[in-house]
């Protein structure tokens, strides 16, 4: 951006202005002084030579660049907003498989299409500056690339292809339209099919194809493993920690101080146990009951105090604040942190003291909060329960501290049943789970059932997390309330829920809107009315779509979905960054220590948003990776499934019981032609007017499947 004196001087004289808009206004073009004087209406010698003038000046403040001898052009990088306010935008670009791209400017604001030949070596992620050309008649918004702004990325993962005289990588993501160009000298011992991560390292202006180098070899395609280090590379994790982060992690001593134990509330003789899954290393949290003499319960959510041991711009810290959170990919878990702390002195292991940071809540048998308490503990876990056990407990009502989980699991109900009441949406969570043998391939896929063990956890991290945001969050006299992190979420934007209504009211089914309360109870009835019908899988996929995402942030807006005006993330800091900076600002603020700074939260919460979204990414796409390789020896084989979404290209099929989804492509659907209604999640066959809607169940074959692209191709064989 030029200097602002040079931008006022331009903006006050009139003569500038006017010849600095003939090359903003055709920002492509070249011209020399005469075609400008021209395009001003100018004939005489003196005003002509005025405009050579101004031509020089607008070179020396970088508005304009000769492009060759006397022809000059707008120079991209010039941003002078008074001059030209409704030509230019900035976005970010949204890269298509044909080469096409959109650029998304914010929600709210329409998207700009741009032509392949108008990216100008832009690529997905991309932040840019466009120059919006003038909207025509019954057209979408349209624009040309004209500078990037920031690269989304320089690397990418792909498949090595060589020939005598140079190489190419062919990168894996579908939203890379353009193979890498790699010299021969660049490989870095890649082999012909390897697959391997590059980066770019040129991109000459008129270069179809960027320039790179191979920085490292991941190996050969279809192993697992390389499979599963493609994802991470491809997404810019990191593949293993750094030497000097490790060597860190191994000062840490596991033994406790008795001084620091004695600085803390003993829990250690209190019945306390941890719930989860199966195959988990990390225990976070933990939950303690006893009967208290005055008739109510106390109930401890104990959670891991990682802030104990990560100290703030240490070298363990920096590094679990760039990872944001750990990854779950279908095999392994990439963690934020070094499994000496994630798997061993942090993690709440049975038998074992432990340092945590609590939310103590004493209740009555109804679940009411008559007290509440946050502070530092020491716990010693009795026993480590997987949620199968737990379950087992609560169905038979017997086992190893069957009093304790009963009366857990009835507080549970009593806070759930309270929460629905207020206002919070029942939505359905599905895990996809894979049965796999040593070498990491796909035996069986299922989907997880959320049981009321699961449920008996939630509610209680919820409690703590609620809790714990409006300790802080809620205003007390005068003061006003200090900087926090806290996990927001949206009301649904108004145009998507009117549409959703509509899209209901066809299928017979109403959804009240006239307040939050009212929508939310009308939510839930939909999901209960809709269980078990052809049409469910199709409604509570749209209605998910309907919903804004949860995000960080220090601006607290209230969480919607739960219905809790103040919310927060405390209850897994050995997996989650926010939370690990939620338990450092409670404890400064209980300590009586001054705000931080919002602007820096505020950039450390779009950071971990963003690294959230990342990490869920590479978790689907390992999924996506699993599913397809499971059905890779299917081929020719039929299942049912339902219609899970529909596009101009064709309809997406996602198979009972294990969710795999693929493709109906509509040219493979001959009996017709169909065309897509919109509107209305449909496809329509043109001559019969048949149609194939959202939620309709099918039966496929599978015809084709392609690992490498986690793309699996159907047929219809027979509807529902």
């Amino acid at each position: 951006m030029k200097k602002q004196h040079k931008d006022i001087e331009l903006e006050n004289n009139t003569f500038v202005t006017s010849v600095l808009r003939i090359f903003s206004n055709d920002p492509f073009s070249a011209f020399n002084y005469k075609q400008v004087s021209a395009r001003m209406g100018i004939n005489d010698k003196a005003s002509k030579e005025l405009v050579i003038h101004v031509i020089h000046k607008l070179v020396k403040t970088d508005a304009i660049k000769e492009e060759s001898r006397g022809k000059y052009k707008l120079n991209p990088s010039y941003i002078n907003e008074n001059l030209m306010p409704k030509s230019y935008i900035t976005g970010t670009v949204d890269m298509k498989q044909t080469g096409k791209a959109y650029i998304i400017i914010d929600k709210e604001s329409e998207d700009v299409f741009i032509s392949s030949n108008n990216t100008n070596h832009a690529m997905h992620g991309d932040k840019v500056k466009v120059f919006l050309f003038p909207r025509r008649k019954g057209r979408k918004l349209e624009g040309q690339i004209v500078e990037i702004i920031e690269r989304a990325r320089k690397q990418f993962v792909g498949i090595v292809q060589v020939s005598k005289k140079f190489a190419f990588l062919v990168p894996d993501n579908n939203n890379v339209p353009v193979d890498i160009f790699i010299p021969l000298d660049s490989l870095n011992g890649a082999k012909n099919g390897e697959k391997a991560l590059a980066r770019i390292t040129d991109w000459p202006e008129r270069a179809s194809n960027p320039f790179g180098e191979i920085i490292q070899v991941l190996g050969i395609p279809g192993d697992n493993n390389v499979e599963m280090q493609s994802i991470l590379a491809e997404l810019n994790f990191p593949l293993s920690f750094p030497d000097n982060v490790e060597k860190e992690a191994d000062r840490i001593p596991e033994a406790i101080p008795e001084k620091e134990i004695s600085k803390r509330r003993d829990f250690r003789n209190i019945v306390t146990f941890t719930i989860d899954p199966e195959d988990a290393k990390d225990f976070d949290d933990a939950l303690s009951v006893r009967k208290l003499k005055n008739g109510l319960w106390e109930v401890g959510v104990h959670i891991a105090d990682v802030s104990y041991y990560v100290q703030p711009n240490s070298l363990i810290d920096k590094e679990a604040y760039e990872r944001g959170t750990s990854i779950y990919l279908v095999d392994r878990v990439i963690p934020m942190l070094p499994e000496r702390l994630s798997n061993g002195v942090c993690s709440l292991r049975a038998n074992e003291d432990k340092l945590c940071y609590s939310a103590v809540f004493e209740m009555d048998d109804n679940a009411h909060i008559k007290n509440e308490w946050f502070g530092k503990t020491v716990i010693c876990s009795d026993k480590r329960f997987t949620y199968q056990q737990a379950q087992d407990i609560i169905e038979t009502e017997t086992g190893d501290f069957a009093e304790e989980m009963l009366t857990l699991n009835k507080l549970a109900l009593k806070l759930r049943e309270e929460r629905f009441k207020s206002g919070a949406i029942n939505f359905k969570s599905t895990e996809v789970k894979f049965q796999l043998d040593e070498k990491g391939k796909p035996l069986g896929v299922f989907i997880k059932e959320i049981k009321d063990s699961n449920r008996l956890i939630e509610d209680f991290m919820l409690l703590a997390n609620k809790k714990v945001a409006s300790y802080i969050g809620i205003k007390k006299g005068n003061e006003t309330p200090k900087t926090f992190v806290y996990r927001v979420h949206d009301e649904p934007n108004a145009e998507k829920l009117n549409t959703f209504v509509l899209f209901l009211s066809k299928l017979g089914y109403i959804l009240k809107t006239g307040s939050r309360k009212n929508l939310a109870t009308s939510f839930n009835n939909l999901f209960e009315a809709i269980e078990g019908k052809g049409e469910e899988n199709m409604i509570e996929t749209i209605a998910i779509r309907t919903m804004a995402k949860a995000y960080y942030s220090t601006e607290n807006i209230g969480h919607y979905g739960l219905a809790f005006p103040y919310y927060s993330h405390f209850t897994s800091p050995i997996r989650r960054y926010p939370d690990l900076m939620v338990h450092r600002l409670l404890e400064m603020y209980m300590d009586g220590k001054p705000s931080v700074s919002k602007k820096d939260y505020e950039e450390m919460c779009e950071h971990s948003s963003m690294m959230e979204r990342k990490a869920a990414e590479a978790e689907r796409a390992s999924i996506k990776y699993k599913q397809a390789e499971y059905l890779q020896d299917k081929i020719g084989q039929s299942f049912y499934g339902l219609i899970s979404g529909v596009s101009k290209w064709g309809l997406f099929v996602e198979l009972e019981g294990n969710k795999c989804e693929g493709m109906v492509s509509l040219k493979r659907m001959v009996d017709d032609y169909y065309f897509l209604d919109e509107e209305n999640y449909q496809v329509i066959g043109q001559r019969y007017g048949h149609k194939y809607k959202l939620g309709d169940r099918l039966k496929i074959k599978i015809v084709r499947v392609d690992i490498a692209k986690k793309q699996m191709d159907f047929e219809i064989v027979e509807e529902r």
